[in-house]
């Protein structure tokens, strides 16, 4: 593959230099190996050809068979359009360009048969096509079928490269370079029933039929997937082999007494489990880095603080790092509550604590005497120096920078354990590659006690139902969320807006107090209308997605999401686990629009009958994608798949994996000669990146 690579496009035939200049700038393309791999992005189905008399209504890209009758240009300067008349025996379609007049003008000829291949559309009671693609029937022989329609700019387009243009090149490609070597050993190809790579590549363009690209795109998609598990697994190995840790053998005084008097309820099974295997990481004298996986409210901050219990009775200390003020302190007031009757030591460090509390934190830390320090960005300042760092806990963690949380380890000469937790629920696939080079667990148990929240979809002529059943739970001495989309009014969005839906909310309920809280206000007066709502000085907070994440206040009962059609289902999902975290029913209420497509319907009807946070993360990254779930990952790898589709393609994801896993079982270093192209494909393709597996 290498040469491929160093074979420039420019000397395949119908490219040059100057369209290989274009094409590099455009989409990347500068080899013939990419080239080959610019896949295309969907297929049509050329195996059909229809009359004109068959057209109807909303027709998808058809293609007509038949002859030009005429060709006729039509108005002048920038409404200068071509139009040709064109039957096959039927009726008549115009066909419509609007560039290129000149050249298009001498190439089509009247009486020659061609196939057309379009969108048709009606216009003044004619059928008309704009641009289509246009061949002889003596060439198109090998483009029936399915055709693949490939990624295109604009620049392109009106520089004459078609996707038909993209696919010519390409076969050029193909023809003019011998047999593509394949860097997957034989034992591999046969293993997993993969086609050959020079196989698969000439189907991905060119398949006969679906069976035949169904088998083309399973193999290239596990090679793309293969490569980014063993790179994955790699990072970790490395990381094992030479990050020592803390080896924490004691279970002493702090957990046992806590665990014994001060525990507030009864672990749940996997609340266990998940300590029985942070535990077991921390005896082994290596470096810990766990990803903690729970839903809103599976008790996460329990288990974090039994965890650095153990930590203290190793001789060590504990931080825990959240991404808010508003968070820190409210697990700093949990914290500080149950641990304090042990005799541990807790203080807070944010952005708004005084100079004499900082002073007397600094001190503490260096002697030891502190033992949890939590905070928000402040505790990775310079100045804030620890005696003896062995555990450290990072919530919400997707909201913090990699590089920031990189700079705890340097809290300590032995790097402390390290545990990430998350509230947003990641399915398997996903995780499986984002933190691929972490140690997953997972609290899937609720505690006793916890009642799942009623969901509701309504619609605006049920407003006023609405607002009497929100009276009805102020009355009750409840407290309510009101989240809107937007902050100000948008004339290009038919969306609900804060500022309009603040006053509202003020006149429809007039005895109540109403904060506010929202992206653009200023850190101090955004915590002074949270503190508002959280000491129950306001009964309704009228806020944006902004407390999706690190608030609690267990008296609220409701959460009301206008435009609920407007977010997505793990957004949904987090702003409802806003509420039922008190011992009162508690109520979501999803304000939508009644005209919305089918698929933001099933989005919305979900959330009224699960509330199990795994299951609407798989539907929501089935329905919307990856995107960009870290910005970076884990171990510093992109998730710029090609062809692979984390959404979609789990089962290939897990394939992957397990070959991974087996080839690194047995070759550790790829030295074995049948491995030394895959050795050599994962140095190209990820020797550029920054490793990052070394931070959690």
């Amino acid at each position: 593959m290498n040469s491929l690579r160093r074979y420039e496009i420019k000397f395949i035939k119908g490219i040059g230099p100057k369209r290989a200049e274009l094409l590099e700038k455009e989409l990347g393309i500068r080899s013939v190996y990419d080239l080959l791999h610019h896949f295309p992005h969907s297929y049509l189905d050329r195996s059909s050809i229809y009359h004109i008399n068959q057209l109807y209504g909303e027709m998808p890209m058809v293609q007509l068979r038949g002859r030009f009758v005429s060709f006729n240009t039509i108005g002048e300067g920038a409404k200068l359009r071509l139009v040709g008349l064109f039957t096959d025996g039927t009726g008549t379609i115009e066909i419509v360009w609007f560039k290129r007049i000149k050249i298009l003008k001498d190439m089509y000829l009247p009486g020659i048969e061609y196939i057309l291949f379009g969108k048709p559309e009606m216009f003044n009671n004619k059928w008309s096509m704009v641009h289509p693609e246009i061949d002889t029937t003596r060439s198109t022989g090998d483009m029936l079928g399915l055709r693949g329609v490939y990624p295109l700019t604009e620049k392109l387009r009106n520089a004459g490269i078609s996707s038909r243009t993209i696919h010519s090149f390409i076969q050029s490609a193909l023809q003019s370079i011998r047999l593509i070597s394949d860097p997957l050993p034989a034992y591999i190809i046969e293993r997993y029933k993969l086609l050959p790579l020079n196989e698969a590549i000439a189907t991905i363009h060119h398949p006969k039929g679906h069976d035949q690209l169904n088998r083309a795109k399973y193999r290239l998609k596990f090679e793309e997937l293969f490569y980014l598990q063993i790179n994955i697994l790699r990072y970790s190995s490395r990381r094992n082999a030479k990050l020592t840790g803390f080896q924490f053998p004691r279970i002493g005084r702090f957990f046992n007494q806590f665990y014994n008097e001060c525990l507030p309820f009864e672990l749940t099974d996997a609340q266990k489990r998940v300590i029985k295997e942070i535990r077991a990481d921390m005896g082994t004298g290596r470096q810990m880095n766990r990803l903690l996986q729970g839903d809103v409210g599976s008790g996460k901050t329990l288990v974090a603080l039994l965890c650095m219990l153990i930590a203290l009775d190793n001789n060590t200390q504990a931080c825990l790092m959240a991404p808010t003020e508003i968070l820190a302190t409210q697990h700093f007031e949990t914290i500080s509550q149950m641990a304090s009757k042990i005799g541990v030591n807790v203080k807070l460090l944010t952005g708004s604590t005084r100079k004499k509390e900082r002073d007397i934190i600094h001190t503490q830390l260096e002697n030891g005497s502190l033992h949890i320090l939590i905070g928000t960005h402040a505790v990775i300042e310079d100045n804030v120096k620890f005696k003896n760092l062995g555990f450290v806990v990072i919530d919400e963690q997707h909201r913090f920078g990699v590089m920031q949380r990189s700079r705890l380890w340097e809290k300590n000469n032995t790097p402390p354990h390290v545990l990430v937790m998350t509230a947003t629920p990641i399915p398997r696939t996903l995780a499986m590659t984002v933190y691929g080079d972490l140690d997953v667990s997972v609290i899937d148990q609720l505690p006793p006690g916890r009642k799942p929240v009623t969901t509701l979809l309504k619609y605006e002529n049920s407003r006023l139902d609405v607002y009497k059943a929100i009276g009805r739970q102020l009355k009750l001495g409840r407290q309510v969320y009101i989240v809107y989309p937007l902050i100000k009014e948008n004339e290009k969005l038919d969306l609900k807006c804060l500022e309009e839906g603040y006053q509202s909310i003020v006149d429809t309920f007039p005895s109540y107090k109403v904060a506010y809280v929202h992206g653009r206000m200023k850190p101090a007066e955004k915590d002074w209308q949270m503190e508002l709502f959280a000491s129950h000085k306001a009964d309704i907070l009228v806020a944006t997605t902004v407390i999706e994440v690190g608030v609690n206040v267990p008296n609220a009962s409701v959460m009301v999401i206008e435009n609920a059609e407007r977010f997505g289902l793990s957004q949904l999902h987090q702003l409802r686990g806003r509420v039922g975290r008190g011992a009162d029913k508690s109520y979501c209420v999803l304000m939508s629009k009644p005209q919305m497509s089918r698929e933001t319907h099933q989005r919305l009807e979900l959330m009224t009958t699960t509330n199990d946070g795994f299951v609407i993360a798989e539907a929501d990254l089935k329905m919307r994608g990856p995107g960009d779930l870290e910005g970076t990952m884990q171990s510093g790898i992109a998730l710029n798949l090609q062809i692979a589709n984390l959404a979609t393609d789990g089962p290939i994801v897990s394939l992957a994996r397990n070959a991974a896993e087996d080839l690194l079982d047995n070759d550790p270093q790829l030295s074995l000669p049948q491995h030394s192209a895959i050795a050599n494909e994962l140095n190209i393709l990820f020797n550029k990146k920054i490793d990052l597996s070394r931070i959690s």
